[in-house]
């Protein structure tokens, strides 16, 4: 029987801190936390906000957060953090993980910290599953690109998020906090500011029996390239 873990991954744009402390303050009994910007992600800087974890870095997040081989993986959070969760461990090769919404948790919840069993978690690397900013702008007329953050970002109005705003020419808004819209046969991928929203959108095409790619720099990434820029 396998053995099942949850997993909170919570977390704040902005507020590094938040994530832990609405963790400390109520989660699902037994659950263990990860953190986006730590347990997530690289260190931000010219691969994006929130570049891919290495495999060995990710592997000793998992495996203290109670993941490994034989463990089923329940992720919950808000904007994107249990997605990316979910498609950081199929990306490593652990596809047994489920993504719960925690608005519709039923049961106790639990505040403090817990004790949680280390499991082994052994990466492998998947490489089919991202494309990267080069191979994206040489193939941009060739793939259906969806831009999973909010219409005012995509169009590329002023805000203090984005230093150049604006979004990939030729993609198509699927703001990540809305649902999915129709969209065209055809290889796709799927970006957001920074690779952690763009997972919701991987998530429901799976959900619907449709795989994408993402890229991870995301339009964190793109912004700091000689590459064009749409606006409007």
């Amino acid at each position: 029987m396998p053995r099942y873990q949850f997993v909170d991954c919570r977390w704040e744009l902005g507020s590094p801190a938040l994530g832990r402390e609405l963790y400390l303050e109520a989660h699902i009994p037994g659950a263990s936390f990860l953190d986006v910007d730590e347990d997530l992600a690289a260190p931000p800087g010219s691969r994006g906000r929130h570049p891919l974890p290495d495999a060995d870095d990710f592997a000793r997040a998992a495996s203290g957060a109670g993941i490994g081989d034989g463990v089923f993986v329940v992720a919950y959070g808000n904007m994107g953090g249990a997605e990316r969760l979910w498609w950081l461990l199929r990306h490593f090769g652990h596809d047994d993980c489920a993504v719960l919404e925690l608005e519709a948790w039923r049961g106790p919840l639990r505040a403090g910290e817990e004790e949680i069993e280390p499991a082994d978690f052994t990466p492998r690397p998947r490489e089919s599953d991202t494309i990267d900013a080069g191979e994206l702008a040489e193939r941009l007329e060739g793939l259906v690109v969806v831009d999973a953050r909010r219409p005012e970002r995509f169009r590329g109005e002023e805000n203090p998020i984005d230093r150049v705003p604006g979004r990939v020419p030729g993609a198509r808004n699927a703001p990540w906090d809305e649902p999915l819209p129709q969209l065209p046969e055809g290889e796709l991928v799927a970006y957001c500011g920074s690779g952690v929203t763009a997972c919701v959108t991987l998530h429901r095409l799976w959900l619907s029996g449709r795989e994408g790619r993402l890229y991870p720099g995301s339009w964190s990434e793109w912004e700091q390239l000689d590459l064009p820029v749409t606006r409007g």
